[in-house]
């Protein structure tokens, strides 16, 4: 680990100020301080914003709900609201990490969390994400848990979170406060898929500060849950994920919302899969056409040509699960 300094401002004008110099700004830190251990980040300052005033679940006016940027995994995945209005982000929370990490980690940092490509943590291969123009040692490699959607020639890394696929799915906004000022990103926005320029990992400014996660408000009653296929139970990532959020009413689908993860380089919306939804009576056969789609522009690599089809199969069962529900 690299030598470096350690601010805790008092205010969130403090934080600012002090990101504004170029300071990295840390809360939980489970996924920086790996980084910083292995060598991958080199931070000259660490800006401690734990004790910023982020820490609130909110229902909103219009009924959605705001999750303050400092509000732990595990908190968030054990508020009352959360649970009962959006299950499908509490399920994504509870399946991710252990109960140690999300007891530390932070809303904020789960989605700003970076790859777990082993080229990118390994600071001897060639990595454009790492240091940018070294190339991509995973496209020739050993390539089994990469990205079939939303690569480029220069990174196939895939996008970690889970939590970040049920926002996805749901369409919420990230609220971002900087020296300029406040703004609001939607959430298919904020994760850029990595094109020719893989080290920039989201639209943050200089010094900006990510302060809620907003969900919209939806028609009731909304049924969601979250589906993770990994190779094991405890503490791993997936190979594929479905966030899915449907509104039936009068046997029929008003609104349907699907998210992918462990398949994309940033957490991956399926719009053709939400379209064929809408306006349908749920049954089998629906399920089955609508999640043919879901692999639609998919480029696999030697070793993760499965995940099409896993893709696939994952969304069409958490399609069932979730249209089934009671």
């Amino acid at each position: 680990m690299h030598p470096f300094s350690y601010t805790k401002p008092s205010d969130t004008r403090e934080a600012l100020k002090a990101g504004r110099r170029g300071g990295r700004y840390i809360a939980g830190g489970t996924t920086l301080v790996d980084l910083m251990r292995e060598t991958v980040e080199r931070p000259e300052t660490l800006v401690d914003i734990s004790g910023l005033p982020l820490r609130e679940v909110t229902v909103t006016e219009r009924g959605g709900l705001r999750i303050g940027a400092l509000v732990s995994m595990a908190e968030t995945a054990a508020n009352p609201k959360v649970r009962t209005l959006y299950p499908v982000i509490s399920q994504s929370l509870e399946l991710s990490a252990s109960a140690q990490l999300r007891n530390m980690a932070t809303i904020g940092g789960n989605i700003m969390q970076r790859t777990r490509c082993t080229y990118f943590r390994d600071v001897t291969a060639a990595c454009n994400k790492r240091e940018p123009g070294s190339g991509c040692a995973a496209r020739e490699g050993f390539n089994r848990t990469h990205a079939i959607l939303g690569t480029s020639d220069d990174c196939v890394a895939t996008h970690p979170s889970d939590v970040a696929v049920a926002f996805a799915a749901l369409e919420a906004t990230v609220h971002l406060l900087g020296p300029d000022g406040g703004r609001r990103i939607p959430f298919a926005d904020f994760h850029l898929r990595p094109g020719g320029t893989p080290n920039r990992e989201q639209v943050l400014r200089k010094g900006e500060l990510i302060t809620a996660v907003e969900v919209p408000a939806y028609p009731r009653p909304l049924k969601s849950g979250y589906l993770k296929v990994r190779d094991r139970q405890s503490y791993e990532f997936a190979l594929t994920s479905a966030a899915v959020a449907l509104h039936v009413r009068g046997g029929v689908i008003r609104e349907a919302k699907v998210a992918a993860g462990g398949v994309g380089t940033v957490p991956w919306k399926l719009p053709e899969v939400e379209r064929a939804l809408v306006g349908e009576r749920p049954s089998d056969q629906l399920w089955a056409r609508a999640a043919e789609s879901a692999a639609d522009g998919a480029l696999p690599l030697a070793h993760n040509r499965f995940k099409m089809e896993l893709l696939k199969r994952t969304v069409e069962r958490q399609l069932r699960i979730v249209g089934d529900s009671k």
